[in-house]
């Protein structure tokens, strides 16, 4: 019985050796720069942190996911104070297919490089409800400044167009950090509202 608990013993410490062996040969072949090659980039690094820089890796290729933020603390802070109906809410929650990428414009695919932006009519007919009802609940947000229109062309029937933008400081698709100036050009007034200039977070 000690006999064959000492060759189990022996046999796990010949294990947790080829183990390590094993170990450091992976590490050694994982090695993107030889030791020549190391110290060098470290000298680089020591000259760089002296002069106050920083030498920077290739990035890696970024993942093209699209996405729509909410901006919890400004989404929060609007439905304590119940600035948003019910409607609204629903209305916000199946606009989010529709955000253009760093635009916030309303647009038919967000995955084209050139989306069109949405009317009234052709939003009505994607989220399969009545033009009427679109067009209140637009009013009702435009008026609220979680919406903004910019005016397009005009249809057949004299009608004119607008293309809608979403506040991004309640929804935003797109980096946070470089907002557009355009999309900034079309809140910045509406920002000073008594409601909205209290917002939590504000990027503008």
């Amino acid at each position: 019985m000690a006999k064959n608990e000492k060759n189990l013993s022996s046999l796990g410490q010949s294990l947790s050796e080829a183990n390590k062996k094993a170990r450091l040969k992976d590490l050694q072949n994982e090695q993107i720069l030889s030791h020549e090659e190391m110290e060098k980039a470290n000298e680089l690094q020591a000259k760089a942190n002296a002069a106050g820089m920083k030498l920077v890796p290739q990035r890696k290729v970024k993942n093209k996911a699209r996405f729509v933020q909410i901006i919890q603390e400004n989404w929060a802070y609007l439905q304590n104070i119940g600035y948003l109906k019910n409607e609204e809410i629903i209305f916000l929650m199946s606009l989010i297919p529709f955000i253009g990428f760093s635009s916030n414009a309303i647009v038919d695919d967000p995955k084209k490089k050139q989306p069109i932006p949405l009317t009234q009519r052709a939003l009505s007919q994607a989220l399969g409800t009545s033009e009427s009802k679109v067009s209140r609940v637009v009013k009702s947000l435009y008026s609220k400044g979680i919406i903004a229109r910019s005016e397009g062309y005009v249809e057949d029937n004299n009608v004119k167009t607008y293309a809608l933008f979403i506040n991004p400081h309640v929804l935003y698709a797109g980096d946070r950090d470089k907002i557009e100036e355009g999309l900034k050009i079309q809140f910045v007034k509406l920002m000073k509202s008594k409601i909205l200039s209290k917002l939590p977070v504000r990027f503008f």
